[in-house]
Parts: structure tokens; sequence; C-alpha cells
């Protein structure tokens, strides 16, 4: 489970729900117990995530091939994201996240520049949301494993 979301209070809340009556079940339960999480939780989880472009995280593998389209981005695309990635973490204090599975770099720089014009408090609801998507990216694929 921390491999979705490394939250130690969701993946309790997910334990206690079994048995759950098919996979659907299952992605309901863990959006809503998702959507429990403090902020500092939020930053804890979004912590555990590498930048876009680079390696690493909780779950280095998963990343890797939510992020593989965006990775095929010519060079100019990928130094834009690597630069704005830092101006964006000295302004909110962290990684930009977004579920980037299926995204192209420039799709995913266009979303970077956009949120920097997002006040703290929106952006982090903004973020939360992108890693609540990231996890049922990642459970609909545990679960068709």
């Amino acid at each position: 489970m921390y491999e979705c979301l490394p939250n130690r209070r969701w993946a309790a809340a997910l334990r206690e729900g079994r048995p759950y009556p098919g996979p659907e079940a299952l992605l309901v339960a863990a959006d809503l117990a998702a959507r429990d999480l403090s902020d500092e939780e939020w930053l804890a989880a979004i912590a555990a995530h590498p930048r876009i472009g680079e390696g690493g995280g909780h779950s280095p593998q998963a990343s890797a091939r939510e992020q593989s389209r965006a990775m095929q981005a010519s060079t100019e695309t990928l130094d834009a994201l690597a630069a704005e990635n830092r101006q964006y973490e000295k302004r909110f204090g962290h990684v930009f996240l977004i579920a980037a599975s299926g995204r192209s770099g420039d799709e995913i720089l266009g979303e970077l520049r956009r949120r920097m014009s997002n006040d703290p408090a929106a952006e982090l609801a903004e973020a939360a949301g992108e890693l609540r998507a990231i996890v049922q990216v990642r459970l609909a694929r545990m679960l068709s494993e």
C-alpha cells in the first residue's frame, strides 16, 4: 500500500475496511480515506516523490513508469522542467506533483507554469488532488496484476 501513498493512517483505514466487495469499492475507500489527511500528512507524502524527470522517491519504479511519456520530451523542455521545478519548490516548499501518466513533457511544463500563480493553500490542495489521482492509478495497477 505504501507504494501508492506512504501514510500509515491512510493504510490503516484501508486495512480496517476489509474485505471490499470489489476493486471499485477499494478505489472509492482509498480516495475517501485520503481526503481525511491533514496538510502535514499531504506534505510528507509529497516529499516522498521525486521531481519530474528525476528518479528515486518511495516508489521509483512506479514513478519512472508514470513519467515515461514526459521523459521523451525535447532537451529544451526537460531543461525547462528542471529549472522551473526548482522555482516552484522555492515558492511552495515542496516538489511539483502531478499525475504524469500519459502526459507529455510540454503538457506537464504548462501545468507547472499555470500552477505557479496559485496561492500556497490552493496549490497544496491541487497537489493533494494530483496525489489522489496517482494513488488511484497505482492501486488500479496493483489490482490488475
